[in-house]
């Protein structure tokens, strides 16, 4: 069996994460030796000659100061001239003394012809360096009062300085070969433990299977970007299996929830066929097969909501929550009345959201359901929508003063089919199969808002849905007239006539 970490059949070694890693890191330290050697040279190089101009220079001034103290003594200063040249004898320097129309006053014993043969240069007193092949001098015109003027040159073969150069490489040069072998080892190295992370992290990637999402990447604790790709990583493992855990628990709830109906459907069918019946009794029976079949296609139209709500894209509206909720509210007044059920409507004249009407409605309608289903005779339900400017939302609340919901079935309220106690709480959502709350919750969150449920048993339930406001680009102005009143003056209730 492969390795996770070997190369796949057919592709190139040089495809290999760390073998690329150690290519450019070779060839990298491999430029900048080169660079490197190249710039010693060259700084070594400028050094080594601006040190022999500098002492070339101030020989120079040597001789310019001894003609100016023995000229004309011409004997005097050939002397001195001599013995200059003799003390710098080792070092392989050379000097030439001529006047200004070339005639030579005097020279080394060592200075080359192809300096002695050249013309004077006109007559400066500035000093200039001169590089003639391998030979460098430094050359000065010197005016004399008496209107003699000369010409003098000290130089030197560059020969010594390249050689001193030359040695200064051959130390180098080994250095810089010796880390160009030892670099990609050392790349080779390093990129192995750079890269073992991510060699744990595709290990781990290969053994992952739907049935079981247990496996996480190991985390070192050194904080660099590895980790955090490995937390991030984890982050997302953990969030897909409990999406697969929810999915599985959701699967088997709904196919419960199906089974019910379509046993009693086929039961039902069943044993009317199995015997001899009235009209009546098969009217009946036609009558239980059409209520299950009122409940398979609730459930089935639940899904569906459900599954539009997750996979569509958010709908920004412009919605007004208060025209929207007033309308779902106007479908069960007549439920309010008939069960003694106080229903009221508090809210501004108007409220415009990011999202459609129809999920407003659908909301609304939900919960209205459920608090009716949950609240005695004589209780009541309070829609209330609440601005927030200063946040940008809205919120749509729905409070009952019903039987309530108990703490520990309270953290599952939003939970597809959950089920609680059904004879006290409204977790045990059974219209719809238990998928109530969770449309509610859907649709809030498609349009990017968020709802909570606060209870207590026997005190009521009170499930608040948060919406961002619409931007004001996008706003479309109050559909009907209510603007000129306070926002909390406009109630409309509702209650047992009679």
């Amino acid at each position: 069996m492969r390795s996770p970490t070997s190369e796949p059949p057919g592709r190139p070694f040089a495809a290999s994460l760390r073998t690329r890693l150690t290519l450019w890191n070779t060839a990298v330290v491999l430029v900048m030796t080169v660079v490197t050697l190249l710039a010693v040279r060259f700084v070594a190089k400028s050094t080594l000659y601006r040190e022999s101009d500098a002492n070339l220079g101030d020989d120079l001034e040597r001789i310019v100061s001894d003609l100016h103290d023995l000229l004309p003594d011409r004997e005097a200063v050939i002397g001195s001239l001599r013995r200059m040249a003799e003390s710098h004898a080792e070092r392989g320097w050379f000097m030439h003394l001529l006047t200004s129309d070339g005639a030579t006053v005097w020279k080394s014993d060592n200075c080359p012809e192809a300096v002695a043969a050249l013309p004077p240069s006109a007559l400066d007193r500035a000093s200039t360096v001169v590089q003639v092949g391998p030979l460098r001098y430094v050359r000065q015109a010197i005016r004399m009062p008496e209107g003699h003027d000369y010409h003098v040159r000290v130089g030197m073969h560059t020969g010594a300085l390249d050689a001193r150069l030359a040695g200064l490489m051959r130390l180098l040069v080994p250095l810089g070969l010796t880390l160009s072998l030892l670099t990609p080892l050392a790349g080779a190295w390093l990129a192995g433990r750079a890269t073992r992370p991510v060699a744990d992290i595709v290990r781990t990637a290969e053994r992952l299977e739907p049935t079981r999402l247990t496996d996480r990447l190991p985390v070192r604790g050194t904080g660099d970007e590895l980790d955090r790709m490995s937390r991030t990583i984890n982050g997302l493992l953990d969030r897909v299996a409990d999406l697969v855990e929810r999915q599985e628990r959701f699967v088997a709830d709904a196919a419960h929830e199906l089974r019910g109906p379509l046993t009693a459907v086929q039961s039902t069918i069943e044993v009317a066929m199995a015997r001899d019946a009235s009209p009546e009794e098969y009217r009946e029976t036609l009558d239980d097969v059409l209520v299950a079949t009122r409940q398979l296609g609730r459930v089935a139209n639940d899904l569906l909501l459900l599954a539009e709500c997750q996979g569509r894209p958010a709908d920004t509206g412009p919605c007004d929550l208060v025209a929207a909720a007033r309308q779902a509210l106007a479908m069960f007044m007549g439920v309010g009345e008939e069960r003694g059920i106080v229903m009221a409507f508090t809210g501004p004249p108007h409220v415009e959201v990011a999202t459609t009407a129809a999920d407003v409605r659908r909301l609304v309608a939900n919960l209205l359901d459920n608090a009716v289903r949950f609240t005695p005779a004589g209780g009541r339900i309070e829609i209330r929508i609440e601005p927030e400017p200063a946040a940008s939302t809205a919120t749509l609340s729905v409070a009952d003063t019903g039987v309530g919901i108990p703490a520990g079935d309270l953290v599952h309220a939003f939970e597809r089919f959950s089920k609680g106690d059904p004879s006290h709480s409204h977790a045990a959502d059974r219209r719809s199969g238990g998928l109530g709350l969770a449309i509610c919750k859907a649709l809030v969150e498609a349009a990017g808002g968020s709802i909570t449920i606060a209870s207590r048993p026997g005190a009521g339930t009170r499930v608040a849905a948060t919406f961002p406001l619409a931007p004001p680009d996008r706003r479309v102005g109050p559909p009907h007239p209510l603007s000129s009143h306070a926002w909390h003056e406009h109630e409309l209730t509702s209650g047992p006539t009679g």
